[in-house]
C-alpha cells in the first residue's frame, strides 16, 4: 500500500482499522496510531463515521516523488559512469543536503 507507485489515488478509501488490522494480524490501537500520524502528515483525511480517505495533498507528493525519482536515478547513473562508487555518490549527496541545510547552495547560482 504505497502511495509512490500510485497503488492508491487521492480521493480513494483505505480499509478499515478492523480489517487492516486482521489483514495484518497487528493489535487494532496500532492501525488506529498509523491513520493518525499519516492524517498529521496530510497523506489521509479521516472523516469520522466515512473512513480514512487519501488527501489530495498525497496526489501532488506522488507526483513530485516520482519526478524527483527520475531526476536521482539519472544522476547516480552518470556519476557511476564516470567512475565514482556508491560510497563517494552518498558522501557527494550527504555534503549537498548539509550545504543545503546551511543555506548554501541558494547562494552559489
Amino acid at each position: 500500500m504505497t502511495f509512490e507507485t500510485g497503488a492508491l489515488r487521492a480521493g480513494e478509501q483505505l480499509p478499515t482499522l478492523r480489517r487492516l488490522a486482521e489483514e495484518l494480524v497487528i493489535n487494532p490501537n496500532t492501525v488506529v496510531r498509523a491513520y493518525r500520524e499519516l492524517e498529521h502528515e496530510g497523506v489521509v483525511e479521516i472523516r469520522h463515521g466515512a473512513g480514512a480517505f487519501v488527501s489530495q495533498a498525497a496526489a501532488g507528493h506522488t507526483r513530485i516523488s516520482r519526478k524527483a525519482q527520475s531526476i536521482m536515478q539519472s544522476a547516480i547513473e552518470r556519476l557511476a559512469a564516470a567512475g565514482l562508487t556508491e560510497d563517494a555518490i552518498r558522501r557527494l549527496l550527504e555534503n549537498e543536503l548539509a550545504q543545503l541545510r546551511a543555506g548554501v547552495i541558494g547562494r552559489r547560482a
